[in-house]
Formats: C-alpha cells, sequence, structure tokens
C-alpha cells in the first residue's frame, strides 16, 4: 500500500487480473486487494503461473542496489578515466538518462557526477605531481589535454601554486602562533591568503607538529606582534563563540567539502543541526556520513563551526578536538 522499496526482496505479489509479478514499491496502479496474491520469492510467483513485470523488474535485483551498481561503475570511469568524462558519457554508461542519471548519482554520493570527476582529477593530479620528473609531465599524466586549462584549475584543486605543492609547500610562508585559552593550547596559522588552520589540543608541540608536517618544505615563521593580536581575536572566539571571526579564510578542501563547512557557518550560534539535517540543506539527502566525514576533516575550529553539528537524536557525536571541547562550547553559546 505505500510502495515502500525499502521491503523489495522481502516478498512480491501477483496480480490476477493483469498475470505480473511486482515487488513491493512498484509505481504501476494500486490493484484491488482481491486481485492479489503474494509469495515469498519471484519463482514463487512464476511457478503460480505470473510474469514479472516490466516496469519495476522484481525478477532482476532492488532498485537501490542496481542504482549503487550503476554509480559505482560511474565512479570507476571517472577515476581511471585519461580525461573528465562528460555527463552523457557517464549516463550511458549507467543506461540511463543523463538527468535520470544526474539525480540518481547525487543522491547515492553526495555530490555531481561532474563534481566526483574533478575531484578524482585532483587527486591524480596531486599524486602525478609528486611522482613525474617534471610539472609538464604531472600535467599530461593527470589526463589534462595541454597546460592551460590545469593552470586554470590549479590553485581551486590544490589550495596553492602547483610549484608550491609539488615542493612540499616550498616557497609557501605560513604565519602560525600557539598559545592557551580555555579549552586547552590553541594553534593559528594563516597564508597570504587567510587563516588556513585554527587547532585546539592538549600539546603545543603536538599542534606545531601537525602543521609542519601539512607543509614540510614550507617556509613556517613565528606570530610576530601584529599576528599574535589575530591569535587574540581567535582565541576571543573560542571564549565567546557567538562572536563572528570578520578575518579572511583560507579555506582547503573539496567542492563537497566546502560546502558542507558553508552550511555549517550559516548555523546560528546556540542552534545546532543534525548530520542529516545538513545533508539536506546542500541537497544530498543520502550523504549524511559523508557530511561526518567532512566535520572531521575541518581544518578550522570554532571558525567553521562543526561543534555545532549533532546526532539526529541529540546525541553530541563526535568531535576532532575531543567532545569535552565540544560541550563546553554549545554550553557557552547556550548560555548567551
Amino acid at each position: 500500500m505505500r510502495r515502500d522499496h525499502a521491503a523489495a526482496g522481502e516478498f512480491v505479489y501477483g496480480v490476477t487480473t493483469t498475470g505480473v509479478y511486482c515487488h513491493p514499491g512498484c509505481a504501476a496502479r494500486r490493484p484491488l486487494r482481491e486481485n492479489v496474491r503474494f509469495y515469498a520469492s519471484g519463482a514463487d510467483a512464476e511457478n503460480a503461473g505470473f510474469r514479472p513485470c516490466r516496469r519495476c523488474r522484481p525478477q532482476e535485483p532492488p532498485l537501490a542496489e542496481r542504482h549503487a551498481r550503476s554509480v559505482a561503475a560511474a565512479c570507476r570511469l571517472a577515476e581511471t578515466g585519461d580525461e573528465v568524462p562528460t555527463l552523457d558519457a557517464l549516463a550511458r554508461a549507467a543506461g540511463m538518462s543523463r538527468f535520470h542519471f544526474h539525480r540518481v548519482f547525487k543522491a547515492t554520493t553526495g555530490v555531481t557526477p561532474r563534481a566526483y570527476a574533478v575531484a578524482c582529477r585532483a587527486d591524480r593530479t596531486r599524486e602525478a605531481l609528486r611522482k613525474s620528473r617534471t610539472i609538464t609531465d604531472a600535467i599530461f599524466d593527470a589526463g589534462f589535454a595541454s597546460c592551460g586549462p590545469f593552470y586554470a584549475e590549479s590553485m581551486e584543486m590544490l589550495g596553492m601554486a602547483p610549484s608550491t605543492f609539488r615542493s612540499g609547500g616550498a616557497d609557501e610562508t605560513i604565519r602560525f602562533a600557539v598559545g592557551e585559552c580555555s579549552l586547552g593550547s590553541i594553534l593559528v596559522a594563516a597564508t597570504a591568503r587567510g587563516i588556513c588552520a585554527i587547532r585546539l589540543g592538549d600539546d603545543p608541540a603536538g599542534l606545531t607538529r601537525e602543521l609542519e608536517g601539512l607543509f614540510p618544505r614550507a617556509d613556517l615563521i613565528g606570530g610576530d606582534k601584529v599576528f599574535e593580536s589575530l591569535v587574540a581575536r581567535v582565541v576571543g572566539l573560542v571564549e565567546n563563540p557567538a562572536l563572528s571571526l570578520d578575518l579572511p579564510l583560507d579555506i582547503r578542501g573539496t567542492a563537497f567539502q566546502r560546502r558542507v563547512w558553508q552550511a555549517l557557518r550559516d548555523i546560528p550560534a546556540g542552534a545546532t543541526a543534525s548530520y542529516a539535517a545538513i545533508a539536506e540543506r546542500i541537497g544530498s539527502p543520502k550523504a549524511a556520513r559523508a557530511v561526518a566525514n567532512a566535520c572531521a576533516g575541518n581544518p578550522l575550529a570554532v571558525a567553521i563551526p562543526c561543534h555545532r553539528v549533532v546526532r539526529r537524536d541529540g546525541a553530541l557525536g563526535g568531535y576532532r578536538w575531543g567532545v569535552e571541547r565540544k560541550r563546553a562550547l554549545l554550553a557557552r553559546e547556550a548560555s548567551r
């Protein structure tokens, strides 16, 4: 009666007036109850003289499973192709129309087919830059047909110039300082583009080592008096997370991560949202787990308020910098 796709595989029903059997989620017109017969499997229905519905194809795996297989095949094509495949090419490989495939892919993965393909190319580019003899070799190894498109996309893919990425952050200057706040130690780092890291922890030296590991050959410079005033503003945000941090941010992440992080910044202080709710807001209702992973990869504690994301039942869930810090931040916002 509810056409519940989740019940596919549990049973099938045959309709005596048509001689057809369907799975529970079939969109065909609902038959009269007196014309319906129930069977444990398609084989049982066929033994009773019914034939499979051409619309819902109950003799095949459930629709969700078929969609998952099609999306997985498209993902492999995007990951292994020399070029970013077109939407039409991916849809043809999946046996769907381009519009239907776009909806299915986004509902399954949380990102559009193009965003996924571009992210795959970005991964190949990073790997090629690490291994290739020259940047030009890396460009073609990553599947770019020429240098122009590569350099046009390189800043968004890498967050820095290709030569800088290739050299492990060499030639990039990152100012940083480690201070103390009520939640423990805090590290703030910034490039010329803006704040690129806000990290909380218990060990100041450990926070510094984490930054060095991210950019092993960058020019890390301890903050001067001017930079320390910026750190003071960040500490003020930690002490009163209801404040806004009106400073430029150098946010580096995938297209999906940036969508999630922007949605987190839209949650007002004193409020919370579930991972599922954030997935709904960014148009990817089935991507709650991917949202949780994006929260875990947040590089800017408090400035990108992933502490405001909780489980559907209201439980705090995890927090990259410790659940107790998350509880303290939420309590401060609630009290104000």
